[in-house]
């Protein structure tokens, strides 16, 4: 038998609030790793305490890569990631040290493992055309839509999902065929590393939203109102005819934040609607997350010494 010569990689993944960024560092600190950032929100700079994203006190203990990349008025695609992400991979493996993929976005982890399909790009005018009819008609009606010509993308994709609603019918739209199509068709180009795949999340989901509340309201007393004031404030956002259209205003928390700012809910909503809003992507990254048939299951409550000792068996 010939043994795999490729380089390890470590992918950490889990559902929201399940505490992957404090058991990627731990790795990264005991096994000379860096760490690259898999979450579409943490690539935004100004999401900070509602992104959970690392301070700058953990970032300074090891290699942290793929945040603060963009401003939260600018797009940026999973193509993009993947392009940048792989090459922040392979200067980790030239320096000799371990890439540790932690986060919690599913199709940014597909884009960087397993490469994209050679789908239609993004068009700007078609976005911004179906954002009108959004506006006029509400994500219901285009997730109906998008049920009429692609029902296997609207089983997967939430009826609040804006991000993905749009991209789907953008690419049907484009090019007369089904996005879950092109999915099913992809030719990427697979990350040439060998990749060991664990997911962190409770084995109870009431613990889950346990920690979902008690961290939401940890990024209220650290100043997460404020944080979106300033965001509020930034010219480019001021101007901007569809701020919570952007997708870095559609991370969880930040639009239930941008509505109670804008007097548009009490204190009380404000908190109740995004700890369900968090509570819904939990849901959605436990049904990718179950399709990811080769990564093995630990709760990070209960089962960090088996934890480790998948590791070390991997990496020995």
């Amino acid at each position: 038998m010939v043994a795999d010569a490729r380089p390890r990689a470590i992918a950490l993944m889990g559902p929201t609030a399940s505490g992957k960024s404090a058991c990627a560092l731990d790795l990264a600190q005991r096994l000379g790793g860096e760490i690259v950032s898999v979450d579409s929100a943490l690539v935004y700079r100004g999401l900070d305490i509602g992104a959970a994203k690392p301070t700058r006190a953990e970032q300074a203990l090891v290699p942290h890569h793929l945040i603060d990349v963009c401003d939260p008025w600018q797009p940026y695609s999973a193509a993009e990631f993947a392009q940048a992400a792989r090459a922040a991979i392979d200067g980790i493996v030239a320096r000799g040290k371990l890439p540790i993929l932690a986060g919690g976005t599913g199709l940014y982890f597909r884009a960087l493992l397993e490469g994209l399909s050679d789908m239609p790009e993004a068009d700007a005018a078609l976005r911004a055309a179906l954002a009108d009819e959004a506006a006029a008609h509400g994500w219901a009606a285009l997730h109906a839509q998008l049920a009429q010509v692609d029902p296997e993308a609207a089983a997967r994709i939430h009826a609040t999902d804006a991000q993905r609603i749009q991209r789907a019918l953008e690419v049907f739209r484009l090019s007369g065929r089904p996005i879950s199509d092109w999915q099913r068709h992809a030719r990427g180009t697979r990350l040439p590393l060998r990749v060991l795949k664990l997911v962190l999340a409770p084995a109870e989901r009431s613990s889950l939203h346990t920690r979902i509340a008690q961290r939401f309201d940890a990024m209220l007393a650290a100043g997460f109102l404020d944080e979106v004031r300033a965001l509020r404030a930034l010219p480019e956002l001021a101007a901007h005819p569809r701020p919570l259209d952007l997708p870095a205003l559609r991370a969880v928390g930040y639009r239930q934040a941008w509505d109670y700012l804008g007097g548009a809910a009490t204190a009380g909503q404000f908190r109740e609607r995004a700890i369900a809003a968090t509570r819904q992507l939990a849901k959605r990254q436990y049904t990718w997350l179950r399709g990811e048939l080769d990564a093995r299951w630990f709760d990070p409550a209960t089962q960090t010494a088996a934890l480790a000792a998948a590791v070390r068996l991997f990496l020995r």
